[in-house]
């Protein structure tokens, strides 16, 4: 079988821009991350996982690629950057792919050009709708990075990022290409908002997964990217699951049988059973709906002592790229840790009686030894569901 190791890792998000300041703010005993902003609802203030700190424009890339989202990803690619063009030398730019979760693409842009056409009745000089076709982001990355290899996006909102991973590890696989750039990326706008305010799913406040007191999202933003492939890196792929429930539109099987499906395969693919996992990142979107559901199935398939948490609170919900942004946190788990520090889990201590008591990671809160392995689950809109399993190399 072929093993599949993640051998370098870029990402921004909330908690930091890159994996230093991100790790350092993880693994606080404060949370951060999250702020309060009226900045995409004037006047109705939310905390949401918004970057902190200005990302560059893309000056140099052409109109149609000069948005946001891309400006974002290019900040994940600054990290990874020099290990992807050491793959790229060494493999020759058509064995190298390219796969991205991404739901918002240029959709500021298309806001933005939107309001000029009400004001005005004329576009923006120069806007191409092009900069909102899903596609966008990975016609930018393969030609800033001047690969010719298979690329495509993956949209199937929360999940999309770690779809992404599991993407490019089939392609690894199948001996199509020798090296995947995989990850994630969402740029926040004000329609992504709108749309999930219209579902009475965001909250005010900072989001409190897993509490009797749980009322909704923080919206966030940010990139994960990872150079992947066949050659031993710090991290393994050890194995994924993918489903589809297609049990409502927006909300869960309350079941949890989809979630407890993509868990087991993950399990299954690496040849482990569920003792072996040590720590848990939840999807955790603090909805009352998805918290009942995914303690349900994490408490079936793992029992409820496995050390869990969510980091939404920290992060923000970065919908497709949440998937990779939560694996990233996974990496920062395992590698360089000694003592198994562990992801904290934010929340006001109120547990909900009808949901199975899970351990919930406390601030400060380690194993006592390096960790070896790590479960990070993404659930969508749909029942498209994703577990990826992540052990230390």
């Amino acid at each position: 079988m072929t093993h599949v190791y993640l051998q370098s890792m870029g990402v921004v998000s909330a908690l930091g821009l890159g994996a230093a300041a991100m790790r350092d703010n993880l693994f606080a005993t404060r949370a951060g991350g999250v702020v309060e902003t009226d900045r995409y609802t004037p006047g109705r203030p939310l905390h949401l996982g918004v970057l902190p700190a200005h990302v560059p424009p893309l000056t140099g890339a052409p109109a149609r690629q000069r948005s946001r989202n891309n400006a974002v990803l290019s900040a994940a690619l600054a990290e990874v950057r020099p290990a992807v063009d050491a793959a790229i030398a060494r493999f020759g730019p058509a064995r190298v792919a390219i796969v991205l979760g991404v739901s918002t693409a240029g959709v500021e842009e298309g806001e933005r050009a939107s309001r000029l056409w009400q004001q005005e009745g004329r576009w923006p000089d120069g806007f191409d709708y092009a900069l909102q076709e899903m596609g966008n982001a990975a016609e930018w990355l393969s030609r800033e990075l001047g690969v010719c290899g298979p690329a495509h996006v993956i949209s199937t909102a929360c999940s999309s990022g770690a779809k992404a991973l599991a993407s490019g590890a089939r392609l690894l696989r199948a001996g199509l290409v020798d090296a995947v750039v995989a990850g994630g990326v969402d740029a926040l706008c004000e329609f992504t908002i709108a749309g999930f305010s219209a579902l009475e799913s965001v909250s005010a406040a900072r989001c409190n997964p897993m509490s009797a007191n749980r009322s909704g999202i923080n919206i966030g933003e940010g990139a994960a990217l990872f150079l992947m492939g066949r050659d031993p890196g710090p991290v393994h792929l050890a194995g994924w699951g993918e489903g589809s429930d297609a049990h409502h539109m927006s909300a869960p099987d309350p079941s949890g049988r989809g979630a407890v499906h993509v868990m087991q395969q993950a399990l299954a693919r690496a040849g482990l059973d569920a003792a072996a996992v040590d720590y848990v990142n939840l999807h955790g979107t603090a909805t009352p709906l998805n918290d009942a559901m995914e303690s349900g199935a994490v408490a079936q398939v793992l029992g409820t002592a496995v050390a869990a948490s969510s980091t939404k609170p920290l992060t923000g919900h970065a919908l497709a790229a949440a998937g990779a942004i939560e694996a990233a946190i996974g990496w920062m788990t395992l590698v360089d840790n000694p003592t198994g520090r562990l992801p904290p889990h934010w929340w006001d201590g109120a547990r909900d009686p009808a949901l199975p008591p899970l351990h919930l990671v406390a601030p400060g809160e380690t194993l006592g030894r390096a960790p070896r392995h790590v479960l990070s689950n993404s659930f969508a809109f749909g029942g498209s569901n994703a577990a990826l399993l992540l052990g230390a190399a």
